[in-house]
């Protein structure tokens, strides 16, 4: 019963990486890989390096890794703090009785539903500073219209802006699951023992949800990190490549110009063995938290 599973993640997964792990440790390029040209077969020529695509990456020599790395951190930082903040106020909002909840809930998590290229070129309408509808509303109340897409601070916080509309509804969803779980009882003692709702909230609230919010925050993390479809089709990395990231710096190595298929393998495997690490040290501090607070 496992031989299915087995060979699903080794073809679409484990030879994948395989894959990518081999091109980063040589120079294959467009023109020194094999290929074929109708009844034409060209052998590939490119040679092993070793470690030196990542040490010309990691040293800084080509000059753009550490700039998109410090970016991504930002962007990373800033959308998955917007999607728990205002994915727990909603949540809370919903898990209380009031008129047409079922209503709101699936308006709330229509921005979810939708794929994200799709998102990604409506944004552009809305977004654009050539007759957008963003610049017309600012301009019928007096104020000036910004280029949205056009500045590199106005473009960083659009491309924010949108994937934190587009991620927002799954955190509300999952911690709406977690707010459920929490006994009603433990609230109506704490009300009887005269309790604020801001103790409330830090005493049963955060606690109770420490389960959901582990998972989502990694999952936020490692989900924003890689979250190519926004930023590539919103504002393509521009402009000037300023809210180019990781994974967007990746597949211009590989698409762009001449493509460059060790140097994308390259930032392919730092990216995957950052978020390991990363989780890593994350599951590990989550469960010295469990083992303190017990």
């Amino acid at each position: 019963m496992v031989v299915p599973v087995v060979i699903v993640l080794g073809v679409l997964v484990l030879y994948p990486l395989a894959r990518g792990i081999v091109l980063s440790l040589t120079d294959a390029t467009e023109l020194n890989s094999g290929r074929r040209i109708g009844v034409n077969t060209i052998p590939a020529t490119y040679d092993f390096v070793g470690l030196r695509n990542y040490l010309d990456v990691l040293s800084g020599t080509e000059g753009t890794f550490y700039p998109r790395l410090l970016w991504t951190i930002e962007w990373t930082v800033a959308c998955v703090v917007l999607h728990y903040g205002i994915g727990l106020g909603l949540a809370m909002l919903l898990n209380r009785a009031m008129r047409l909840r079922t209503l709101y809930r699936m308006l709330l998590i229509l921005p979810w539903a939708v794929p994200p290229f799709v998102a990604a070129f409506a944004w552009r309408l809305i977004l654009n500073n050539q007759g957008g509808l963003l610049d017309a509303v600012l301009q019928r109340v007096g104020l000036p219209g910004v280029d949205w897409l056009g500045q590199p601070l106005p473009a960083k916080l659009s491309v924010i802006m949108v994937n934190v509309w587009m991620g927002v509804p799954f955190m509300m969803v999952a911690l709406l699951g977690g707010l459920q779980t929490i006994p009603k009882e433990l609230y109506e003692a704490a009300e009887v023992d005269g309790a604020t709702p801001w103790q409330r909230f830090r005493v049963i609230t955060l606690p109770g949800l420490r389960p959901v919010t582990g998972t989502v925050i990694l999952l936020g993390v490692i989900w924003t990190f890689n979250q190519f479809p926004v930023i590539a089709l919103l504002t393509g990395g521009g402009p000037g490549d300023s809210t180019s990231i990781l994974v967007t710096e990746s597949y211009y190595e590989a698409f762009r110009g001449i493509r460059n298929y060790s140097g994308a393998a390259t930032y392919g495997m730092i990216i995957a063995s950052m978020l390991v690490v990363f989780a890593s040290f994350y599951k590990r501090w989550l469960a010295r938290a469990q083992e303190a607070t017990r």
